[in-house]
């Protein structure tokens, strides 16, 4: 892609980071739209040791105040990257009236529906949103097995069960994750997100005691794109984060989409995992 200023909506976790990293390495000026209730502080140092990186803070529903940010800095182009995590959308949200009458507008107030419509108001005033997987094509999940221990056959039965079931609900933008043991659905992701969800499976195990359930206690977590992912946002996306919420839960399988799915420092997730006898799969 060609040289020149481009801006980055920022959300939280090391994902925004990743890609200002990258946009840099390709002699891009990054203009960071920085959301105060998700990106953490420390884009301000980046900033600050970096001549071509500006940073302007925003509160999540400054829709007019982003666009006149990123047209007064000369932003044709624009990035997501990293997760807002649903309930600030939909309950701490403060709109400006620019976003105040597109939610007006939605037919109905899921996350695709008002990401779609923003990208839609950008594109009218000049600024294309691409895809968020842009400068990182090389993160997106290989298919095949990733760590040491491949997946047991009763692990590979849940995967085939876990992607079925988890495809059905991400086309309804429910969430990407299920969780699944004994090819019985275990939990499914919702607002919470994926590690939560991945939480809410290990208590749920934890207080089945009595011996009286006929679950295997071993749990597989299945993450898949939507079955027509928008790639300019809501990529999926897996981390050290999950392989520890996986590890605390007493998961012992993952499987992600491949090609689809973005992983952040690979390597030590496959070192974590591998430690807590957990095996990671592209499918």
């Amino acid at each position: 892609m060609s040289a020149g200023k481009l801006g980055l909506i920022a959300g939280n976790g090391r994902f925004p980071f990743l890609l200002l990293d990258a946009a840099r390495a390709h002699g891009l000026d990054v203009v960071v739209a920085a959301i105060k209730e998700e990106t953490d502080a420390e884009m301000d140092e980046r900033a600050a040791s970096d001549t071509g990186v500006t940073v302007h803070w925003m509160s999540l529903g400054e829709l007019s105040r982003l666009i006149e940010t990123f047209k007064a800095e000369g932003v044709g182009r624009a990035v997501m990257a990293g997760q807002v995590k649903h309930k600030q959308i939909f309950s701490s949200i403060r709109p400006d009236w620019r976003l105040a009458k597109l939610l007006m507008s939605l037919r109905t107030r899921n996350t695709d529906m008002l990401l779609g419509a923003v990208a839609k108001v950008l594109g009218d005033e000049g600024i294309e949103l691409i895809s968020s997987t842009a400068y990182l094509e090389p993160l997106l999940a290989k298919a095949g097995v990733m760590t040491a221990r491949e997946p047991s056959e009763a692990e590979l039965r849940d995967i085939t069960y876990g992607v079925e079931v988890a495809r059905g609900i991400a086309g309804f933008d429910l969430g990407q994750t299920v969780v699944v043991a004994a090819q019985a659905c275990v939990a499914v992701e919702a607002m919470e997100g994926t590690d939560a969800t991945i939480a809410r499976a290990g208590e749920l195990f934890r207080t089945l005691d009595d011996g009286e359930s006929t679950l295997s206690r071993a749990l597989t977590v299945v993450k898949v794109a939507k079955p027509n992912q928008d790639m300019r946002f809501d990529v999926p996306v897996v981390g050290l984060a999950t392989i520890a919420a996986m590890r605390a839960a007493g998961a012992t399988c993952l499987c992600v989409e491949a090609g689809r799915t973005l992983l952040f420092d690979l390597p030590a997730m496959v070192r974590l995992a591998e430690e807590a006898g957990i095996s990671i799969v592209g499918r």
